[in-house]
């Protein structure tokens, strides 16, 4: 069976309970994750003895809003249009990835997943090798892409074949919007350097843990069309499943996008026996994917 036969066999009712969306799962799972990433803040702006061991928890609790933006391409957070709007805007501006362009991306990657040539996601490759897998994980090579990529916007340079003539003049909007927000948090710096510490060096010190779980979601799986081979589902904790608003379940997110992220356990419970690419935590699959490269 294929993703396609799988969606096909529900029963329509099922379907209709599955893919509804509202928002008060939305809105509740952003004040839980939006609280965290307050307290922690405040924490740290407040100096507390130990600050510092704060930076990483504080960077990835920030940094993976980025499963939040990607939720919102969807419109499936929230039902009211606007929620998912901004939430994927304000988690954009955060990690530096405009959700504007990064809608049509995703997009694509959901359309091709993992098919050489034409899934956007596969442009850079994935590591191969120790060297390349530890300057991979380190995020650097994110933030300059991000960044190269933000700059051509601002030019107005919105490239790519996944992008609607018609989106590209928003597209540009947004980056130079971005642009002017980034501008007036360093000259924040000439009063305060709170936004550094809850917010800039964090979402470093937090963008390897990012890397680390994005390579699990398709790394060493096959070059196919179906999605129940290219994608991994992991299993994991509840609290990995909180950050990631529930996108270890990445096999039921691929087969059956319009599911909205509160209802992939349950779309789970149904397809649990065709899962075939799983892995028992994000340990297990890292061990896993250097041993293949030694």
């Amino acid at each position: 069976m294929d993703h396609r036969d799988f969606v096909a066999g529900l029963a329509p009712e099922v379907r209709a309970d599955l893919t509804a969306v509202s928002d008060g799962p939305g809105v509740r799972h952003l004040a839980g994750h939006l609280g965290a990433i307050a307290l922690v803040g405040g924490l740290i702006a407040a100096g507390v003895p130990g600050w510092w061991a704060l930076l990483p928890v504080q960077g990835v609790l920030v940094v993976f809003l980025f499963t939040l933006e990607h939720e919102a391409t969807h419109k499936t957070p929230f039902r009211t249009p606007w929620l998912n709007e901004w939430a994927g805007r304000l988690a954009g501006f955060l990690l530096l990835l405009p959700f504007e362009w990064f809608r049509y991306f995703h997009l694509a990657h959901h359309r091709w997943t993992n098919i050489e040539g034409r899934d956007p996601e596969l442009a850079g490759g994935k590591p191969e090798g120790w060297r390349a897998w530890v300057w991979h994980v380190s995020g650097l090579p994110y933030w300059g892409s991000e960044a190269r990529l933000l700059a051509a916007l601002v030019r107005g340079r919105a490239e790519g074949d996944y992008l609607p003539q018609g989106a590209k003049g928003r597209i540009v909007a947004e980056a130079r919007w971005m642009a002017a927000g980034y501008g007036a948090v360093l000259a924040s710096f000439f009063w305060t350097p709170v936004p550094l510490w809850v917010w800039i060096v964090p979402v470093v010190l937090g963008q390897p843990v990012l890397r680390l779980y994005l390579l699990a979601e398709h790394g060493d799986c096959p070059k196919v069309a179906n999605m129940f081979q290219n994608t991994r589902t992991v299993f994991t904790t509840a609290l990995v499943r909180f950050l990631a608003w529930n996108m270890p379940y990445h096999v039921e997110h691929h087969v059956y996008p319009a599911v909205p992220f509160h209802r992939l356990p349950a779309l789970h419970h149904l397809m649990r026996q065709e899962l075939r690419v799983t892995a028992e935590g994000y340990a297990a699959f890292t061990r896993g994917y250097l041993q293949r490269r030694l």
